[in-house]
């Protein structure tokens, strides 16, 4: 679920970064903030997401650390709770302070010796009566134990027999260099595209003598063909002062119901096309929402 949940987030993530160039490109500034904004609260997400998760893996450790030396310390009192003296003998057995230990240093030095003797003969016997076989099962049992060994020989290398600095890997590194090179000519596309497609900049003469822009009005709401009217008016002397050309010549004429025709003279040039149609479709105007229906250049008739 975890996973899920990354995947998820990561393609939100990709899908809004991606709307957010496609807008900008279009000159759709406010549904370029809203995929903005939307971007930020879905890494915010993603990032509290992996912290609650690292955090509740701390927290299960934590509790299983304590639940082990909550074990442990129970033992420990529970030893330490047994009552009673091992060697009783070795109290003191007189009103006087005076110790038995007169009997206990000679038993101990007699025994210890009897046990010594045991010992090296039950060695000896053993040393003798062991088979070869043994050993090796023994070094079976072991083998896991031990290091890997060295794939040219089956041999441990030595610490003396390795370098002391560890030979460049060319290959990995020209990969990862070439990579990192991509990456870095890939972004500095990606902003020279993005800049040159929303820098404001005088634009080339089309030769065309207007341009015209059909578009629908909508607004939420309201009935009234006045306040459409009004709607319709306002959008369209604030998208025409959003492009770089001075256009001072530029009547709207209503078509066909909440269909209207704006006509810009001189003509635009195509970056201000883009500039106006994004501004008309991004419908800044309260409640107000507009669909471009095309846009024209219409040539000078001799």
């Amino acid at each position: 679920m975890k996973y899920v949940s990354y995947l998820l987030g990561g393609l939100s993530a990709a899908a809004a970064a991606t709307y957010s160039v496609v807008y900008l490109i279009r000159w759709e500034w406010q549904r370029a903030l809203i995929c903005g904004v939307l971007l930020l609260v879905i890494e915010g997400l993603l990032v509290g997401t992996v912290l609650l998760s690292r955090l509740g893996r701390l927290e299960r450790q934590l509790a299983d650390s304590g639940r082990r030396t909550d074990e442990v310390w129970r033992r420990l009192e529970e030893s330490r709770s047994e009552d009673g003296v091992r060697f009783r003998w070795l109290e003191q057995g007189a009103a006087d302070g005076t110790h038995r230990t007169y009997v206990f240093v000679p038993v101990l030095m007699a025994a210890g010796a009897l046990l010594s003797g045991v010992a090296w003969v039950v060695q000896r016997i053993s040393a003798a009566t062991v088979r070869p076989g043994a050993e090796r099962r023994l070094a079976g049992r072991l083998a896991r134990l031990t290091a890997p060994g060295d794939e040219r020989g089956d041999r441990i290398p030595e610490l003396e027999d390795r370098e002391a600095v560890p030979r460049p890997r060319a290959l990995r590194t020209a990969v990862v260099s070439g990579v990192a090179v991509a990456a870095v000519l890939l972004l500095a596309l990606l902003v020279d595209t993005l800049s040159d497609a929303t820098q404001t900049r005088p634009g080339k003469a089309t030769g065309a003598a207007a341009t015209t822009v059909v578009y629908e009005v909508r607004v939420r709401g309201s009935d009234s063909a006045s306040a459409r009217a009004l709607a319709a008016r306002e959008l369209w002397e604030s998208c025409r002062r959003s492009t770089a050309a001075l256009n001072v010549h530029a009547p709207l004429t209503r078509l066909d119901g909440d269909v209207w025709a704006g006509v810009i003279r001189p003509a635009l040039s195509e970056h201000d096309v883009l500039r106006l149609r994004g501004c008309l479709a991004d419908a800044t105007a309260h409640r107000t929402s507009a669909r471009v229906l095309g846009e024209s250049q219409v040539r000078q008739v001799h």
